[in-house]
Protein backbone atom coordinates (compact mmCIF):
# COMPACT_ATOMS: atom_id res chain seq x y z
CA UNK A 1 0.00 0.00 0.00
CA UNK A 2 2.64 2.45 0.83
CA UNK A 3 4.41 1.70 -2.52
CA UNK A 4 1.07 2.54 -4.67
CA UNK A 5 0.76 5.54 -2.06
CA UNK A 6 4.48 6.57 -3.26
CA UNK A 7 3.42 6.25 -6.73
CA UNK A 8 0.71 9.00 -6.53
CA UNK A 9 3.69 11.72 -6.02
CA UNK A 10 4.58 13.58 -9.36
CA UNK A 11 8.26 13.91 -9.84
CA UNK A 12 10.29 17.15 -9.49
CA UNK A 13 9.14 20.10 -7.19
CA UNK A 14 5.28 20.48 -6.67
CA UNK A 15 3.02 21.60 -9.13
CA UNK A 16 1.82 25.80 -8.73
CA UNK A 17 -1.44 25.54 -7.21
CA UNK A 18 -5.09 27.46 -8.92
CA UNK A 19 -5.82 26.84 -12.74
CA UNK A 20 -3.11 26.16 -15.79
CA UNK A 21 -4.39 27.18 -19.03
CA UNK A 22 -4.03 24.28 -21.47
CA UNK A 23 -1.36 26.84 -23.45
CA UNK A 24 0.99 26.39 -20.41
CA UNK A 25 1.43 22.82 -20.64
CA UNK A 26 0.60 22.02 -24.34
CA UNK A 27 3.03 23.20 -26.76
CA UNK A 28 1.72 21.91 -29.65
CA UNK A 29 -2.23 22.82 -28.95
CA UNK A 30 -2.81 24.10 -32.37
CA UNK A 31 -2.71 19.84 -33.18
CA UNK A 32 -5.92 19.95 -30.76
CA UNK A 33 -9.41 20.60 -32.49
CA UNK A 34 -11.79 22.63 -31.12
CA UNK A 35 -15.60 24.04 -31.83
CA UNK A 36 -15.54 25.61 -34.84
CA UNK A 37 -16.97 29.08 -34.02
CA UNK A 38 -14.78 30.53 -31.32
CA UNK A 39 -15.55 34.28 -30.45
CA UNK A 40 -12.39 36.47 -29.73
CA UNK A 41 -11.60 37.00 -26.10
CA UNK A 42 -14.95 35.01 -24.96
CA UNK A 43 -14.20 31.65 -26.09
CA UNK A 44 -16.31 28.20 -27.46
CA UNK A 45 -19.78 29.95 -25.31
CA UNK A 46 -21.97 29.83 -28.52
CA UNK A 47 -24.55 27.00 -27.74
CA UNK A 48 -22.78 26.23 -24.17
CA UNK A 49 -25.48 25.69 -21.45
CA UNK A 50 -23.64 27.02 -18.13
CA UNK A 51 -26.09 23.87 -16.38
CA UNK A 52 -24.75 21.38 -18.59
CA UNK A 53 -21.41 21.29 -19.35
CA UNK A 54 -20.60 17.73 -19.13
CA UNK A 55 -23.53 17.05 -22.08
CA UNK A 56 -21.86 20.09 -23.47
CA UNK A 57 -18.77 18.28 -23.88
CA UNK A 58 -19.80 15.08 -24.68
CA UNK A 59 -21.81 16.76 -27.87
CA UNK A 60 -18.83 18.88 -28.71
CA UNK A 61 -16.30 15.22 -28.27
CA UNK A 62 -18.42 13.69 -29.97
CA UNK A 63 -17.66 16.14 -33.26
CA UNK A 64 -14.14 16.41 -32.44
CA UNK A 65 -12.72 13.24 -31.43
CA UNK A 66 -11.11 11.46 -28.66
CA UNK A 67 -9.01 14.77 -27.88
CA UNK A 68 -10.39 18.24 -28.06
CA UNK A 69 -10.27 21.30 -26.37
CA UNK A 70 -12.75 23.99 -24.80
CA UNK A 71 -12.42 27.76 -23.74
CA UNK A 72 -14.14 30.30 -22.22
CA UNK A 73 -12.70 33.66 -20.84
CA UNK A 74 -9.27 33.03 -20.41
CA UNK A 75 -9.55 29.01 -19.41
CA UNK A 76 -8.41 26.24 -22.23
CA UNK A 77 -8.83 22.95 -21.22
CA UNK A 78 -7.91 19.83 -23.22
CA UNK A 79 -10.03 17.13 -23.16
CA UNK A 80 -9.93 13.13 -23.80
CA UNK A 81 -12.02 10.56 -24.03
CA UNK A 82 -10.36 7.71 -26.50
CA UNK A 83 -9.82 4.10 -25.04
CA UNK A 84 -5.78 4.36 -26.02
CA UNK A 85 -5.14 7.98 -24.98
CA UNK A 86 -7.17 7.15 -21.68
CA UNK A 87 -5.05 3.89 -21.42
CA UNK A 88 -1.76 6.02 -21.72
CA UNK A 89 -3.07 8.86 -19.05
CA UNK A 90 -3.47 5.96 -16.48
CA UNK A 91 -0.02 5.00 -16.53
CA UNK A 92 0.99 5.82 -13.32
CA UNK A 93 5.02 6.05 -13.95
CA UNK A 94 4.27 8.86 -16.37
CA UNK A 95 1.17 10.36 -15.36
CA UNK A 96 -0.71 11.59 -11.96
CA UNK A 97 -3.90 12.32 -10.57
CA UNK A 98 -4.24 16.75 -11.24
CA UNK A 99 -7.14 18.40 -8.83
CA UNK A 100 -8.94 19.83 -11.88
CA UNK A 101 -10.85 22.80 -11.42
CA UNK A 102 -14.22 21.53 -10.17
CA UNK A 103 -12.68 19.23 -6.94
CA UNK A 104 -10.17 22.37 -7.26
CA UNK A 105 -13.39 24.82 -6.03
CA UNK A 106 -13.92 22.49 -3.16
CA UNK A 107 -10.97 23.04 -1.27
CA UNK A 108 -12.20 25.70 0.64
CA UNK A 109 -14.75 23.50 1.97
CA UNK A 110 -12.46 19.58 2.22
CA UNK A 111 -8.64 21.03 2.12
CA UNK A 112 -6.15 18.39 1.87
CA UNK A 113 -9.35 15.63 1.97
CA UNK A 114 -8.37 11.97 0.61
CA UNK A 115 -10.47 13.59 -2.57
CA UNK A 116 -9.60 17.27 -3.20
CA UNK A 117 -5.53 17.22 -1.34
CA UNK A 118 -2.90 17.58 -3.97
CA UNK A 119 -0.40 15.03 -4.58
CA UNK A 120 2.54 16.70 -2.86
CA UNK A 121 0.27 17.40 0.54
CA UNK A 122 1.81 14.94 3.45
CA UNK A 123 -1.93 14.50 4.88
CA UNK A 124 -3.26 12.49 1.71
CA UNK A 125 -0.49 9.50 2.08
CA UNK A 126 -1.60 10.09 6.14
CA UNK A 127 -4.67 9.74 6.07
CA UNK A 128 -4.91 7.40 3.23
CA UNK A 129 -2.69 4.69 4.96
CA UNK A 130 -4.51 5.02 8.13
CA UNK A 131 -8.00 4.68 6.80
CA UNK A 132 -7.83 1.43 3.63
CA UNK A 133 -8.00 -0.87 6.48
CA UNK A 134 -11.49 1.05 7.32
CA UNK A 135 -12.48 -0.94 3.69
CA UNK A 136 -10.92 -4.13 4.32
CA UNK A 137 -13.42 -7.34 3.21
CA UNK A 138 -13.46 -7.67 7.72
CA UNK A 139 -14.79 -3.98 7.97
CA UNK A 140 -17.12 -4.74 4.96
CA UNK A 141 -19.16 -7.52 6.64
CA UNK A 142 -19.17 -5.29 9.72
CA UNK A 143 -20.90 -2.52 8.01
CA UNK A 144 -23.06 -4.83 6.40
CA UNK A 145 -25.76 -5.06 9.02
CA UNK A 146 -25.99 -1.17 9.60
CA UNK A 147 -26.54 -0.81 5.63
CA UNK A 148 -29.48 -3.97 6.03
CA UNK A 149 -30.82 -1.65 8.93
CA UNK A 150 -30.87 1.39 6.65
CA UNK A 151 -32.31 0.01 3.64
CA UNK A 152 -35.47 -1.38 6.05
CA UNK A 153 -36.24 2.02 6.35
CA UNK A 154 -35.76 2.33 2.66
CA UNK A 155 -38.58 -0.28 2.47
CA UNK A 156 -41.04 0.64 5.21
CA UNK A 157 -41.15 4.34 3.22
CA UNK A 158 -41.75 2.35 -0.37
CA UNK A 159 -44.35 -0.03 1.28
CA UNK A 160 -46.12 2.98 2.78
CA UNK A 161 -45.89 4.92 -1.07
CA UNK A 162 -46.80 1.52 -2.81
CA UNK A 163 -49.72 0.25 -0.74
CA UNK A 164 -51.39 4.48 -0.99
CA UNK A 165 -50.97 4.26 -5.04
CA UNK A 166 -48.01 6.96 -5.14
CA UNK A 167 -45.12 7.41 -6.83
CA UNK A 168 -41.60 7.03 -4.83
CA UNK A 169 -39.00 10.01 -5.18
CA UNK A 170 -35.83 7.92 -6.50
CA UNK A 171 -32.89 10.09 -6.35
CA UNK A 172 -34.51 12.03 -3.68
CA UNK A 173 -34.92 8.58 -1.48
CA UNK A 174 -31.74 6.84 -2.49
CA UNK A 175 -29.72 10.12 -0.85
CA UNK A 176 -31.92 9.71 2.42
CA UNK A 177 -30.38 6.18 1.90
CA UNK A 178 -26.50 6.21 1.03
CA UNK A 179 -26.45 9.64 3.35
CA UNK A 180 -27.95 7.76 6.26
CA UNK A 181 -25.50 4.77 5.12
CA UNK A 182 -22.15 6.07 4.98
CA UNK A 183 -23.14 8.05 8.75
CA UNK A 184 -23.85 5.22 10.13
CA UNK A 185 -21.37 2.93 9.11
CA UNK A 186 -18.46 5.45 9.42
CA UNK A 187 -18.98 7.80 11.80
CA UNK A 188 -22.01 6.44 13.89
CA UNK A 189 -24.33 9.36 13.35
CA UNK A 190 -27.86 9.01 12.58
CA UNK A 191 -29.05 12.19 10.52
CA UNK A 192 -33.00 10.61 10.58
CA UNK A 193 -33.05 11.49 7.00
CA UNK A 194 -36.33 8.87 6.73
CA UNK A 195 -38.48 10.73 9.47
CA UNK A 196 -38.31 13.81 7.51
CA UNK A 197 -40.52 15.09 4.43
CA UNK A 198 -37.64 17.30 3.13
CA UNK A 199 -34.36 16.52 2.59
CA UNK A 200 -32.00 16.81 5.76
CA UNK A 201 -30.40 20.53 5.63
CA UNK A 202 -26.74 18.82 5.24
CA UNK A 203 -28.07 17.65 2.04
CA UNK A 204 -29.43 20.91 1.52
CA UNK A 205 -26.23 22.04 1.96
CA UNK A 206 -24.13 19.85 0.42
CA UNK A 207 -25.84 20.34 -2.73
CA UNK A 208 -25.69 23.83 -2.55
CA UNK A 209 -21.79 23.92 -2.18
CA UNK A 210 -21.55 21.53 -4.87
CA UNK A 211 -23.66 23.63 -7.13
CA UNK A 212 -21.43 26.67 -6.16
CA UNK A 213 -17.99 24.80 -7.28
CA UNK A 214 -19.20 23.96 -10.49
CA UNK A 215 -20.88 27.36 -11.04
CA UNK A 216 -17.38 28.73 -10.29
CA UNK A 217 -16.07 26.49 -13.16
CA UNK A 218 -18.03 28.04 -15.80
CA UNK A 219 -18.47 32.23 -14.40
CA UNK A 220 -15.26 34.39 -15.38
CA UNK A 221 -13.42 35.47 -13.02
CA UNK A 222 -13.27 38.79 -13.76
CA UNK A 223 -16.64 38.94 -13.36
CA UNK A 224 -17.69 36.17 -10.99
CA UNK A 225 -17.64 38.70 -7.45
CA UNK A 226 -20.52 40.33 -9.27
CA UNK A 227 -22.43 37.69 -10.99
CA UNK A 228 -22.26 35.10 -7.81
CA UNK A 229 -22.41 37.64 -4.49
CA UNK A 230 -25.54 36.00 -3.48
CA UNK A 231 -24.49 32.48 -4.57
CA UNK A 232 -21.12 32.83 -2.46
CA UNK A 233 -23.00 34.21 0.66
CA UNK A 234 -24.56 31.27 0.50
CA UNK A 235 -22.19 29.04 0.34
CA UNK A 236 -20.61 30.25 2.94
CA UNK A 237 -23.26 29.93 4.95
CA UNK A 238 -23.55 25.88 3.77
CA UNK A 239 -19.63 25.87 4.36
CA UNK A 240 -20.33 26.51 7.94
CA UNK A 241 -23.23 24.17 8.37
CA UNK A 242 -21.44 21.22 7.03
CA UNK A 243 -18.52 22.09 9.47
CA UNK A 244 -20.42 22.38 12.64
CA UNK A 245 -22.34 19.56 11.50
CA UNK A 246 -19.15 17.82 11.51
CA UNK A 247 -17.59 19.31 14.34
CA UNK A 248 -20.90 18.14 16.37
CA UNK A 249 -20.57 14.85 15.24
CA UNK A 250 -16.57 14.27 15.83
CA UNK A 251 -17.27 16.34 19.26
CA UNK A 252 -19.67 13.33 20.86
CA UNK A 253 -17.22 10.90 19.72
CA UNK A 254 -14.99 12.60 21.43
CA UNK A 255 -16.78 12.91 24.80
CA UNK A 256 -17.64 8.96 24.73
CA UNK A 257 -13.73 7.00 24.28
CA UNK A 258 -14.00 3.98 23.65
CA UNK A 259 -17.82 4.03 23.05
CA UNK A 260 -17.26 3.54 19.14
CA UNK A 261 -17.12 0.38 16.92
CA UNK A 262 -13.82 0.41 15.32
CA UNK A 263 -14.83 2.50 12.77
CA UNK A 264 -14.10 5.36 10.19
CA UNK A 265 -13.98 8.21 12.33
CA UNK A 266 -12.31 5.53 15.49
CA UNK A 267 -9.62 4.81 13.16
CA UNK A 268 -9.23 8.56 12.54
CA UNK A 269 -9.31 9.64 15.94
CA UNK A 270 -6.91 6.70 17.56
CA UNK A 271 -5.38 5.01 14.78
CA UNK A 272 -1.53 6.08 13.90
CA UNK A 273 0.13 5.08 10.80
CA UNK A 274 1.72 2.32 11.37
CA UNK A 275 5.26 3.30 10.07
CA UNK A 276 5.70 6.55 11.32
CA UNK A 277 3.05 6.75 14.37
CA UNK A 278 1.86 10.13 12.74
CA UNK A 279 -2.13 11.09 13.60
CA UNK A 280 -4.75 13.13 11.57
CA UNK A 281 -4.96 16.77 12.97
CA UNK A 282 -8.39 18.05 14.53
CA UNK A 283 -8.31 19.80 11.13
CA UNK A 284 -7.76 17.05 8.70
CA UNK A 285 -10.30 14.79 10.50
CA UNK A 286 -13.18 17.22 9.74
CA UNK A 287 -11.85 17.36 6.45
CA UNK A 288 -11.97 13.78 6.25
CA UNK A 289 -15.42 13.20 7.44
CA UNK A 290 -16.91 15.92 5.28
CA UNK A 291 -15.34 14.06 2.11
CA UNK A 292 -16.60 10.73 3.26
CA UNK A 293 -20.30 12.31 4.25
CA UNK A 294 -20.38 14.01 0.62
CA UNK A 295 -18.52 11.84 -1.50
CA UNK A 296 -19.86 8.85 0.02
CA UNK A 297 -23.53 9.23 -0.37
CA UNK A 298 -23.83 11.32 -3.34
CA UNK A 299 -22.34 9.28 -6.49
CA UNK A 300 -23.92 6.12 -4.44
CA UNK A 301 -27.65 7.50 -4.69
CA UNK A 302 -26.77 8.98 -8.43
CA UNK A 303 -25.08 5.15 -9.41
CA UNK A 304 -28.64 3.55 -7.27
CA UNK A 305 -30.92 6.00 -9.41
CA UNK A 306 -29.75 5.58 -12.78
CA UNK A 307 -29.35 1.65 -12.45
CA UNK A 308 -33.68 1.75 -11.00
CA UNK A 309 -34.44 4.17 -14.45
CA UNK A 310 -32.94 1.70 -16.80
CA UNK A 311 -34.30 -1.59 -14.96
CA UNK A 312 -37.71 0.21 -15.13
CA UNK A 313 -37.15 0.97 -18.80
CA UNK A 314 -35.60 -2.84 -19.66
CA UNK A 315 -38.01 -5.25 -18.91
CA UNK A 316 -36.29 -8.22 -19.64
CA UNK A 317 -33.54 -7.33 -17.96
CA UNK A 318 -35.34 -6.74 -14.87
CA UNK A 319 -36.83 -10.07 -14.54
CA UNK A 320 -33.77 -11.78 -15.63
CA UNK A 321 -32.05 -9.18 -12.39
CA UNK A 322 -35.52 -10.23 -10.50
CA UNK A 323 -34.82 -14.66 -10.94
CA UNK A 324 -31.27 -14.35 -10.03
CA UNK A 325 -32.14 -12.25 -6.42
CA UNK A 326 -34.89 -14.96 -5.74
CA UNK A 327 -32.63 -18.12 -6.79
CA UNK A 328 -29.33 -16.90 -4.64
CA UNK A 329 -30.99 -15.35 -1.41
CA UNK A 330 -33.85 -18.14 -1.69
CA UNK A 331 -36.39 -17.02 1.30
CA UNK A 332 -33.89 -15.70 3.59
CA UNK A 333 -35.14 -12.47 5.56
CA UNK A 334 -31.93 -11.25 4.98
CA UNK A 335 -28.97 -11.70 2.97
CA UNK A 336 -25.61 -12.76 4.75
CA UNK A 337 -23.02 -10.64 3.58
CA UNK A 338 -21.30 -13.02 1.29
CA UNK A 339 -24.78 -13.75 -0.64
CA UNK A 340 -24.43 -9.82 -1.72
CA UNK A 341 -21.36 -10.50 -4.41
CA UNK A 342 -22.92 -13.63 -5.78
CA UNK A 343 -25.70 -11.64 -7.36
CA UNK A 344 -23.15 -11.71 -10.21
CA UNK A 345 -25.74 -10.37 -13.10
CA UNK A 346 -27.02 -7.41 -10.92
CA UNK A 347 -24.21 -6.14 -10.39
CA UNK A 348 -23.37 -5.52 -14.01
CA UNK A 349 -26.60 -4.06 -14.24
CA UNK A 350 -24.75 -1.88 -11.83
CA UNK A 351 -21.97 -1.33 -13.98
CA UNK A 352 -24.10 -0.97 -17.28
CA UNK A 353 -25.61 1.92 -15.68
CA UNK A 354 -22.15 3.24 -14.40
CA UNK A 355 -21.05 3.08 -17.82
CA UNK A 356 -23.54 5.14 -19.61
CA UNK A 357 -23.79 7.52 -16.58
CA UNK A 358 -20.98 7.59 -14.26
CA UNK A 359 -21.82 9.85 -11.48
CA UNK A 360 -18.23 11.21 -10.84
CA UNK A 361 -18.16 11.88 -14.76
CA UNK A 362 -14.28 12.56 -15.09
CA UNK A 363 -10.96 12.70 -13.65
CA UNK A 364 -7.78 14.68 -14.68
CA UNK A 365 -4.15 13.43 -15.21
CA UNK A 366 -1.50 15.11 -15.09
CA UNK A 367 2.75 14.75 -16.67
CA UNK A 368 5.25 13.68 -14.37
CA UNK A 369 7.67 14.80 -16.55
CA UNK A 370 7.89 16.11 -20.35
CA UNK A 371 5.94 13.36 -22.50
CA UNK A 372 4.38 12.81 -25.72
CA UNK A 373 0.55 11.68 -25.75
CA UNK A 374 -0.46 9.43 -28.64
CA UNK A 375 2.68 10.02 -30.01
CA UNK A 376 1.16 13.07 -31.18
CA UNK A 377 0.42 15.94 -28.74
CA UNK A 378 3.70 16.70 -26.67
CA UNK A 379 3.04 17.67 -22.76
CA UNK A 380 4.77 19.34 -20.51
CA UNK A 381 5.50 18.16 -16.77
CA UNK A 382 2.52 19.40 -14.95
CA UNK A 383 0.50 19.11 -17.97
CA UNK A 384 -3.37 18.50 -18.23
CA UNK A 385 -6.42 16.91 -19.40
CA UNK A 386 -9.33 16.31 -18.10
CA UNK A 387 -10.49 12.31 -18.85
CA UNK A 388 -14.01 12.51 -19.98
CA UNK A 389 -15.62 9.32 -18.88
CA UNK A 390 -18.93 9.78 -20.30
CA UNK A 391 -17.23 9.69 -23.51
CA UNK A 392 -14.65 6.95 -22.79
CA UNK A 393 -17.55 4.30 -21.81
CA UNK A 394 -18.98 5.59 -25.46
CA UNK A 395 -16.19 5.19 -26.85
CA UNK A 396 -17.16 2.59 -30.20
CA UNK A 397 -13.70 0.99 -30.59
CA UNK A 398 -13.99 -0.36 -27.23
CA UNK A 399 -17.54 -0.99 -26.82
CA UNK A 400 -19.22 -1.21 -30.08
CA UNK A 401 -21.18 -0.41 -32.40
CA UNK A 402 -24.14 1.17 -30.40
CA UNK A 403 -22.73 2.12 -27.07
CA UNK A 404 -25.76 4.55 -26.12
CA UNK A 405 -27.60 0.85 -25.86
CA UNK A 406 -28.18 -0.03 -22.42
CA UNK A 407 -26.76 -3.98 -22.21
CA UNK A 408 -25.67 -5.32 -18.85
CA UNK A 409 -23.96 -8.75 -20.56
CA UNK A 410 -21.15 -5.95 -21.56
CA UNK A 411 -20.20 -6.83 -18.15
CA UNK A 412 -20.33 -10.34 -18.81
CA UNK A 413 -16.53 -12.43 -17.81
CA UNK A 414 -15.76 -13.03 -21.36
CA UNK A 415 -16.88 -9.32 -22.14
CA UNK A 416 -14.56 -7.67 -20.19
CA UNK A 417 -11.92 -9.86 -20.57
CA UNK A 418 -12.13 -8.92 -25.07
CA UNK A 419 -12.11 -5.29 -24.33
CA UNK A 420 -8.86 -3.22 -24.00
CA UNK A 421 -7.68 -2.00 -20.23
CA UNK A 422 -8.77 1.39 -18.90
CA UNK A 423 -11.78 1.51 -21.02
CA UNK A 424 -14.13 1.97 -17.95
CA UNK A 425 -13.03 4.00 -15.13
CA UNK A 426 -16.15 5.29 -12.88
CA UNK A 427 -13.48 5.73 -9.80
CA UNK A 428 -10.96 7.22 -11.47
CA UNK A 429 -7.74 5.50 -11.97
CA UNK A 430 -4.33 5.05 -10.24
CA UNK A 431 -3.25 5.54 -6.60
CA UNK A 432 -5.62 8.30 -6.10
CA UNK A 433 -8.71 5.75 -7.43
CA UNK A 434 -11.79 5.70 -5.22
CA UNK A 435 -11.27 4.36 -1.50
CA UNK A 436 -14.67 3.42 -1.24
CA UNK A 437 -15.11 2.03 -4.04
CA UNK A 438 -15.86 -1.31 -2.56
CA UNK A 439 -18.25 -0.05 -0.13
CA UNK A 440 -19.83 1.66 -2.69
CA UNK A 441 -20.75 -1.24 -5.04
CA UNK A 442 -21.52 -3.45 -2.04
CA UNK A 443 -24.11 -1.22 -0.30
CA UNK A 444 -25.49 -0.73 -4.19
CA UNK A 445 -25.89 -4.57 -4.69
CA UNK A 446 -27.30 -4.92 -1.81
CA UNK A 447 -29.68 -2.16 -1.88
CA UNK A 448 -30.61 -3.27 -5.45
CA UNK A 449 -31.32 -6.80 -4.69
CA UNK A 450 -33.87 -5.97 -1.93
CA UNK A 451 -35.35 -3.77 -3.57
CA UNK A 452 -35.79 -6.10 -6.66
CA UNK A 453 -37.06 -9.11 -4.71
CA UNK A 454 -39.76 -7.10 -3.05
CA UNK A 455 -40.82 -4.77 -6.08
CA UNK A 456 -41.76 -4.30 -9.27
CA UNK A 457 -40.77 -1.45 -10.97
CA UNK A 458 -43.30 0.92 -13.32
CA UNK A 459 -42.02 4.36 -14.77
CA UNK A 460 -43.82 7.33 -15.99
CA UNK A 461 -44.73 6.73 -19.41
CA UNK A 462 -43.78 10.79 -20.15
CA UNK A 463 -40.62 10.77 -18.31
CA UNK A 464 -37.46 11.37 -20.53
CA UNK A 465 -34.01 10.68 -18.60
CA UNK A 466 -32.76 14.27 -17.95
CA UNK A 467 -29.18 14.24 -16.31
CA UNK A 468 -28.45 17.11 -13.01
CA UNK A 469 -24.93 18.26 -13.34
CA UNK A 470 -23.67 19.32 -9.77
CA UNK A 471 -19.95 18.58 -10.53
CA UNK A 472 -22.02 14.91 -9.88
CA UNK A 473 -24.47 13.46 -11.83
CA UNK A 474 -28.38 12.68 -10.90
CA UNK A 475 -31.41 11.79 -12.90
CA UNK A 476 -33.66 15.17 -12.74
CA UNK A 477 -36.94 14.24 -11.96
CA UNK A 478 -36.92 10.36 -11.57
CA UNK A 479 -40.09 8.69 -10.24
CA UNK A 480 -41.38 5.68 -10.42
CA UNK A 481 -44.39 3.15 -9.68
CA UNK A 482 -44.06 0.76 -7.80
CA UNK A 483 -45.96 -3.11 -7.58
CA UNK A 484 -45.46 -5.07 -4.02
CA UNK A 485 -44.27 -8.88 -5.62
CA UNK A 486 -45.94 -11.88 -4.98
Amino acid sequence: MAQLSQMAEPAGAPMPKGFRSAEIGWPRLDLVPHPPRRVPLIGDVLGANVRTPVQDSMRIGRALGPIFRRKAFGKEIVFVWGAELTAELADESRFAKHVGLGVANLRPLAGDGLFTAYNHEPNWQLAHDVLAPGFSRDAMAGYHPLMLDVARQLTSRWDEREAAGRSVDVPGDMTKLTLETISRTGFGHDFGSFERSRPHPFVTAMVGTLSYAQRRNVVPPTIAPLVLRGATRRNTADMAYLNRTVDDVVAARRAAPGQGTGDLLDRMLEVAHPETGERLSAENIRRQVITFLVAGHETTSGALSFALHYLSRSPDVLARAQAEVDEIWGDVAEPAYEQVAKLRYLRCVLDESLRLWPTAPGFSRQARQDTTLGGTHPMREGAWALVLATLLHRDPEAWGEHPETFDPDRFAPSAVRARPAHVFKPFGTGARACIGRQFALHEATLVLGLLLRRYDLHPDPGYRLRVAERLTLMPDGLTLRLGRRA
